[in-house]
């Protein structure tokens, strides 16, 4: 986890004396934004030109200390490609793989060699937001010039600031950093080789939601009413809380004993606290669930079945 410092605007050695000394929780994962903060740093040192949108900064070979590295990524996955639901307090950790391929000379298993992809919002030179990993990726060769590696990004809803702005879509990057020897707590930009790559494509982040059911009562006769209540909720980022997410459209369903299929009765729509409620006629035993089928900044939840026995 790390506390979130927007440092794009922050060019030269002033990146690196810039940063703030983690704590032992946040080490780990403040060292990753470290090595971003040392190529954004060698990029300025070096006057290499930003603002690609795709395809690596770094187009030229090796070259000397303090130059461009011959490095790009590809075929990134970011969670399987699937949107990343994010609560209120748990880290949520994330897998992500992809292609590094390299010129011949350039060795990224080298000591003080060091790779990673990352989400920003934003633009790429003055990001609004970051969000890395907080172990440094596995990579395996398949040639003398291409890698594939797996990773990670952790998401902290408190350490990384995250807003109800923030379920939305973000852009991945990936960078490189190989310190030529130098001591990575207080290197010199000028001298350190360097890759910075936009445009490796998007993931959606979204604010978890919950959702409960109870059917009651319980037992009950044939032919009487049955309630059916529950609550639908999601997490805020802005307060870390919990709240009602009102006027969204539910499905009722039932499933009847025996069966493994459940069936859509009605749908209905949650109150401006999220309540829900809604009446049925009991005629069989059987399960009673609400599902929600989410939203671009929520995702879909189904409730287990909470079962009625009809006498």
């Amino acid at each position: 986890m790390r506390i979130r410092a927007t440092v794009a605007a922050v060019t030269g050695a002033l990146a690196l004396s810039a940063l703030v000394v983690p704590s032992a929780a946040q080490a780990d994962d403040a060292h990753r934004s470290t090595v971003l903060d040392a190529a954004r740093a060698a990029q300025a040192a070096s006057g290499a030109q930003s603002g690609a949108k795709s395809g690596a900064r770094s187009v030229t070979a090796a070259g000397p200390v303090g130059a461009p590295l011959n490095l790009t990524f590809s075929k990134l996955t970011v969670n399987g490609g699937k949107p990343i639901a994010v609560g209120t307090s748990a880290t949520k950790t994330v897998a992500t793989t992809y292609t590094v391929t390299h010129a011949a000379d350039v060795n990224i298993f080298a000591a003080g060699f060091m790779l990673e992809v990352g989400l920003y919002r934003g633009s790429f030179d003055a990001p609004t937001n970051e969000l890395y990993g907080a172990k440094p990726p596995t990579c395996k060769a398949v040639s003398s010039t291409v890698a594939t590696c797996k990773g990670q990004i952790d998401i902290s809803p408190y350490y990384d600031l995250l807003g109800n702005a923030d379920a939305t879509t973000w852009k991945a990057m990936g960078f490189a950093v190989d310190y030529n020897g130098q001591d990575p707590t207080n290197p010199d930009p000028t001298k350190i080789d360097f890759a910075l790559q936009d445009g490796l494509g998007t993931t959606k982040l979204q604010r978890l939601s919950k959702l409960t059911v109870n059917a009651s009562p319980e037992p009950v006769k044939k032919g009487r009413t049955i309630t059916i209540t529950g609550k639908l909720t999601r997490a805020s980022w802005d307060d870390l809380a919990y709240h009602g997410y009102s006027a969204q459209p539910v499905k009722l369903q039932f499933r009847k004993k025996g069966s493994s299929t459940y069936t859509t009765l009605k749908t209905i729509k949650s109150s401006s606290t999220g309540y829900l409620k809604t009446t049925a006629t009991a005629t069989v035993d059987g399960y009673w669930r609400y599902s929600f089928a989410g939203t671009s900044t929520t995702p879909a939840v189904t409730t287990a079945g909470d079962y009625v026995d009809v006498q």
